[in-house]
């Protein structure tokens, strides 16, 4: 009780932060209703034998029948959609429990430890070159999955630092995004859409590159600000006052002793893995199964490495998996959604409607809504190839009757398409993995994305003003 005022003072309300599996399961429960409000329509298909790839017809849109989904198949659709995940559920499980072997040795905290002593009082240096490194992991090599399982990682360290869980998330896994989102030669953005556009794989590559440039520029300075703001006052943080539910060790750094050769050997070993990994998803065209079977190996041999025994390194590995089982899962409730829609039979209708009043306006005008348009249609089809199969084929022929380059076009396609990837809500999942609140988030992140899509649409607006091309 105030003792002046004889007022007993109110209780400080908490953050209103809904577990993630509260917000999918209400984003399942928009999809259905939307089944029954939302026309249903169709593009037919025809398979495109130059690129192999199966693409809507721009010219055979039709309403059909409506199918609403029921409640009973809305259910249903979740453990369909955790099958349609499986491959990136099966990838985090077992590239997760591989670092947990190695992170069992000492080897991380060890290496962490001494990283961080090394770069004490010199923070900045550190978190830019974390950054650069896994943004070009992005824009090169189109990571995205594959750098979740190291999200704990970036936020040890970043914790270590004084720092908080938004920092460590954004120098690992938000400056994927950022790459992604600026992709210069990724395979599964750029080769996808200049194949189907009917470019050379690496035209329009300078500019490309240039934009690239300038989105991280204003992301790690946006990062770097914010890191300069907790580390002054943790109130600052967009987490201050989140009671977790999470057990924290996956995010502490143990002080186990000095930095030895067994260590150095062990992180050589896991870094010889990823290095191989990286090379082959550049240069052989290789998948996330390539990439998870080559970190498993180097996870046992790290583990032998160590000195451990077949069974202390199953163990590790299986307490590994069973640390992120939380955040794998709900990546597969994520894919009920595109299910609900599909069967509903309403994405081309969204689609279609989005894409005609393009055909309306000025050139200039049409690249910029084309940005909008994929930032909004990466909430309804998360991958890049869906994505390009399924509006490519509607906006070249487009931009071709309006005067604007297919290279402009594809440009659109891959900043809009990469750019709401950090906010919209199906990427609860990867934010589960930093045990960082969706509401926290979207705090702390929608300036940025405001200000990249801001960028975008004057990248592609220069673009569509000097012919950016070779066509």
């Amino acid at each position: 009780m105030d003792t002046k005022s004889g007022k007993t003072p109110k209780k400080q309300r908490k953050p209103f932060n809904p577990n993630g599996y509260t917000i999918i399961m209400l984003l399942i429960f928009v999809a259905v209703i939307a089944t029954w409000l939302v026309p249903a329509g169709q593009y037919d298909r025809v398979l495109d034998e130059v690129t192999g790839r199966e693409m809507v017809d721009p010219l055979s849109f039709k309403y059909i029948e409506s199918s609403p989904v029921g409640f009973f198949d809305a259910i249903v659709a979740i453990p369909l959609g955790i099958r349609s995940m499986s491959g990136v559920i099966g990838f985090i499980f077992i590239v997760a429990g591989s670092i947990a072997v190695v992170k069992s040795t000492g080897a991380i905290d060890a290496g962490l430890i001494a990283l961080v002593d090394k770069f004490k009082g010199k923070d900045a240096p550190l978190l830019v070159v974390t950054i650069i490194i896994c943004s070009l992991a992005g824009s090169l090599l189109g990571f995205a999955q594959e750098i979740i399982p190291f999200i704990p990682l970036g936020i040890a360290m970043a914790l270590s630092l004084g720092y908080d869980k938004v920092v460590g998330f954004d120098i690992v896994r938000t400056s994927t995004w950022v790459g992604f989102a600026a992709s210069t030669i990724n395979p599964y953005v750029v080769v996808v859409a200049q194949e189907m556009a009917g470019l050379p794989v690496l035209s329009g590559l300078g500019y490309r590159s240039g934009v690239y440039v300038v989105f991280m520029l204003i992301s790690t300075a946006y990062f770097l600000y914010y890191a300069k703001k907790v580390k002054e006052n943790p109130e600052n943080s967009v987490m201050h006052g989140y009671e977790s539910e999470v057990d924290q060790s996956q995010f502490t750094i143990e002080d186990i002793g000095p930095f030895t050769t067994k260590h150095k050997l062990v992180l050589v070993i896991f870094s010889i893995g990823l290095i191989i990994a990286a090379y082959g998803i550049e240069g052989f065209g290789w998948g996330t199964n390539q990439m998870a079977a080559l970190l498993l190996i180097s996870g046992i041999l790290s583990g032998f490495a160590a000195g451990y025994g077949p069974n202390t390194i199953a163990k590790e590995f299986t307490a590994g998996m069973a640390g992120i089982t939380s955040g794998a899962i709900i990546a597969g409730f994520t894919g009920a959604i595109a299910i609900i829609l599909a069967d509903g039979q309403i994405l081309d209708t969204i689609i279609h409607s989005l894409a005609t009043p393009l055909s309306q306006v000025s050139g200039v005008v049409t690249v910029i809504g084309m940005v909008l348009l994929y930032s909004i249609v990466t909430f309804f089809i998360g991958s890049s190839a869906g994505r390009a199969a399924a509006t490519l084929p509607i906006l070249i022929p487009l931009s071709d009757i309006l005067g604007i380059t297919r290279q402009t076009t594809v440009l659109a396609f891959i900043l809009g398409g990469g750019i709401t990837n950090m906010i919209w809500p199906n990427m609860i999942y990867v934010l589960s993995f930093g045990d960082i609140p969706y509401g926290s988030w979207v705090k702390h992140i929608w300036k940025l994305v405001v200000a990249l899509i801001v960028v975008a649409s004057i990248a592609v607006s220069i673009a569509y003003f000097t012919n950016y091309g070779p066509f």
